[in-house]
């Protein structure tokens, strides 16, 4: 790692002002186009896959334990600055902070066309608000090699509490946002891609039974409250269940979404689907 670091101890400096509304505020996000890693992992993880990191914060002891590895990706592409750990506590929003924070450019967003060229399974989330949920979902989505995951109406993609809740797999899933349904329905329509709409009750085919084989098909998750519009479910070519046993209704989006996601892949060859 290049010696030549910016040492910061002030809470006024510019680049921590910046990370700090970046961390707390999308509207910041969306002008910077930006965001913002907290953690040993993350950091490293959006490193290894090539993330356009721009800003590099990291206390003392951090820098002790963690510098020698990520000398490894030291290219002059990005700032590294050494921060106090009291600053390092200011700027955390873990409870148990690792001392390593990083700025990040969001990647380009490409036309949802171009999007959907590539793969043959997807995930909609539509009016997802949790953020665990969506980061599982990514994590989930990494692991079983889906095409790509679409945010429709749903909490954002680079807010600091979905990031760490990826775990790293943002960097890897490809990710769209489209908040318009009717756009969304027609690409996916023009694309070939069926759409397939995740329901707990009323008329629906069960999960295990549902063929997918090598069609190309999305797979809608709902509000965790309440599920899919029913405009959603009707613009739908078919509704798909889970059966529940004993007094569960329903299950968590997270569950329910992996549960989908692994029935959508298993007649596909994973990390090309």
């Amino acid at each position: 790692m290049n010696y030549g670091y910016k040492k910061i101890t002030a809470r006024d400096n510019p680049e921590v002002k910046l990370y700090r509304r970046l961390s707390g505020i999308k509207k910041a996000r969306m002008q910077e186009k930006s965001f913002v890693l907290e953690g040993y992992r993350l950091v490293l993880d959006a490193l290894k896959n090539g993330a356009p990191i721009k800003n590099i914060f990291i206390t003392d002891d951090a820098f002790l334990k963690y510098g020698g590895e990520l000398s490894h990706f030291e290219n002059g592409s990005f700032r590294v600055n050494i921060i106090s750990k009291e600053l390092g506590e200011y700027m955390a929003e873990t409870e148990c902070p690792q001392g390593i924070f990083a700025v990040c450019s969001m990647n380009a967003q490409i036309q949802l066309s171009e999007f959907l060229k590539n793969g043959s399974a997807f995930v909609v989330l539509y009016m997802l608000q949790d953020p665990g949920n969506a980061g599982m979902i990514l994590r989930t989505a990494d692991a079983l090699g889906i095409s790509g995951v679409i945010f429709c109406k749903s909490c954002d993609i680079y807010s600091p509490k979905v990031v760490r809740a990826t775990m790293g797999s943002l960097f890897r899933v490809p990710v769209a946002v489209c908040n318009d349904i009717n756009e969304l329905f027609f690409e996916l329509e023009t694309a070939g891609i069926e759409s397939d709409a995740a329901v707990v009750q009323g008329q629906a085919e069960l999960v295990g039974q549902s063929e997918y084989d090598r069609k190309r098909r999305a797979v809608w998750i709902g509000n965790e409250g309440n599920g899919l519009a029913q405009e959603v479910i009707c613009r739908c070519s078919r509704r798909i269940t889970i059966p529940m046993h004993g007094n569960i209704e329903s299950l968590n989006a997270a569950m329910a979404a992996g549960i989908l996601m692994w029935e959508m892949m298993k007649g596909k060859a994973y990390g090309n689907a």
